[in-house]
């Protein structure tokens, strides 16, 4: 690194990483259409290539990472990426797969920090009921979600990821969650009772497993550890017409408040601002509109003590970012590469 104390974090979601390798994890260097619209694997991961070579991260918590399943191999297909990259966040480390082909997983720079997934929380025993605290994150949260005086069982669809990460030129421990927060869309709705009252039960789910995440950050914050939870939460101030509904997004029980409150100042503006300008992580075409609509989706959010030590929160947004912009062939990438673009944050350790 070229200051010894400054450590640079990233999260990025990346549309479906996992159609641009083989089930060797090599890439699919080719014509062959990706899975994003009208562009091809080669173009995708060039693409790739140019945006994770700017990012020039210490950590990137990856978001819709290639999958993990009897074929198919997330640590080998990323470390095959950076390879073929030269990054210098060339290792990778993962936790819980998950059956959606989107895992997460942490790309790093194994000669500036070390990472390994280190999960909390109770393991999941069948016929063992819940006690105190929170699950680990691949077990079950018991949770009454309609207030029926029934209890509701939560799982997530992609685990969230946790990483004991050691900074190695200071012997800094940090502790990173790194989190895909999802509201299923009402599939098999056919009418519009039916569409409201299944997106009503999957964002009540979601909030759920918001819950069960910020109960994970109260123990960090109250053992006193350094803690960093990014990721995409799909879930912001204004974002749906549910929110209402419900009174906080996901994102406003994750922060939390008080002197246990998370920070990221997109987050902070957004909150403060309902209405006006406000940043912007992802970029999406919406077909019947023809338009695109622009939504604040990906966060970094810090302990109170990283706070003081955060020296920039920066979006690599194509429009925005006045250097994204200057630099046609970043800009141009970032357009490429994804639907989200990456957001770092830089500490002074």
């Amino acid at each position: 690194m070229p200051d010894a104390a400054r450590v640079r974090i990233a999260t990025y979601n990346v549309e479906w990483f996992d159609a641009l390798f083989d089930d060797l994890g090599g890439l699919v260097s080719d014509g062959s259409w990706s899975a994003r619209h009208d562009v091809t694997k080669l173009m995708q991961i060039e693409a790739l290539g140019i945006v994770f070579t700017a990012l020039d991260a210490d950590a990137i918590m990856v978001i819709e990472a290639p999958d993990t399943s009897r074929q198919r191999d997330t640590i080998r297909a990323l470390e095959s990426f950076a390879t073929a990259f030269d990054l210098r966040a060339r290792r990778a480390v993962m936790g819980f797969s998950n059956d959606t082909q989107q895992e997460i997983a942490l790309m790093y720079d194994p000669d500036a920090v070390s990472a390994r997934h280190d999960p909390k929380g109770l393991a999941p025993l069948p016929g063992v009921p819940h006690s105190d605290g929170a699950p680990r994150f691949d077990g079950v949260f018991r949770i009454d979600l309609d207030i029926d005086a029934t209890e509701d069982r939560v799982v997530f669809s992609k685990p969230p990821l946790e990483v004991d990460m050691t900074v190695h030129a200071t012997g800094q421990a940090i502790r990173l969650i790194g989190a895909h927060l999802k509201s299923k869309a009402p599939h098999g709705a056919t009418t519009s009772d039916e569409v409201m009252r299944l997106s009503i039960s999957n964002r009540r789910k979601q909030l759920a497993q918001a819950i069960w995440l910020r109960a994970r950050v109260s123990e960090h914050l109250s053992a006193g550890d350094p803690l960093i939870v990014l990721g995409d939460l799909n879930d912001g101030p204004g974002l749906d017409e549910y929110e209402n509904l419900f009174g906080r997004s996901s994102v406003e029980i994750i922060l939390g408040d008080g002197e246990a409150e998370l920070y990221d100042p997109h987050a902070s503006k957004a909150l403060l601002r309902r209405i006006g300008a406000q940043p912007t992580t992802a970029r999406f075409y919406i077909p019947k509109d023809d338009r695109y609509l622009q939504a604040l989706l990906d966060y970094i959010m810090v302990s109170p003590d990283l706070r003081a030590k955060a020296r920039r929160w920066r979006v690599w947004h194509p429009f925005d970012d006045p250097v994204c912009w200057n630099t046609p062939e970043l800009r141009e990438a970032l357009l490429t590469a994804s639907d989200h673009f990456p957001v770092t944050l830089d500490l002074d350790l």
